[in-house]
């Protein structure tokens, strides 16, 4: 394939954040082609919220803090056209609600005939507080090459989109090794800046 024909495929957006127990969260975006090579990459300084903002935002605090700052900061600083944003945490779903690129949540992988087995996420976030949930809108799920994957049901015509772009993708794309990339760049970032 020659360079020119790589700018014809789409580019997919991978976010994800990683919790910091003294320095807070830590926003990630990696951009990659269909053939999963980078096109770009960036992170957040460390972001946490203060105890007036956890009172204030109580349960809507993850949604907003991970998606529709963090995630959409991340996702306004790309220079290339995406086409579709992946995640693996559920409140950066709330990235959708700033941002018109439509995004799914990656919920299990599952190889023909095995039984689904959750993806390792990079902040648990529902399972560190369980009281609170992750995001205040259903989740519709569907099957997207091996992948199961979840959309917000308030734009569940998203899913045209999304069935789309991975069809070009030709199914290739691995939607779970990014997420370890982001981690990797991450901590090298935070290593570089001790």
């Amino acid at each position: 394939m020659l360079a020119s024909d790589t700018k014809l495929l789409p580019a997919v957006g991978f976010l994800t954040v990683v919790e910091h127990p003294e320095h807070g969260f830590f926003g990630g975006f990696l951009v990659l082609n269909a053939m999963a090579r980078p096109l770009e990459f960036h992170c957040t300084a460390p972001v946490r919220p203060n105890r007036a903002q956890e009172i204030l935002y109580g349960t809507t605090l993850r949604p907003f803090l991970i998606g529709e700052h963090i995630g959409n900061a991340l996702v306004q600083k790309a220079k290339t056209k995406i086409q579709l944003i992946c995640t693996d945490l559920e409140p950066a779903i709330a990235v959708r609600n700033v941002n018109s690129t439509p995004v799914i949540l990656l919920c299990s992988n599952s190889e023909e005939g095995e039984s689904s087995t959750p993806v390792p996420r990079a902040l648990r976030v529902d399972e560190r507080h369980p009281e609170v949930p992750a995001t205040s809108r259903p989740l519709v799920r569907f099957q997207l090459g091996t992948h199961e994957v979840a959309i917000p049901d308030a734009y569940e015509a998203d899913r045209t989109a999304v069935e789309k772009c991975f069809k070009v993708c030709d199914g290739t794309l691995d939607l779970t090794e990014p997420f370890e990339r982001i981690r990797e760049a991450i901590e090298e970032a935070q290593k570089s800046a001790r």
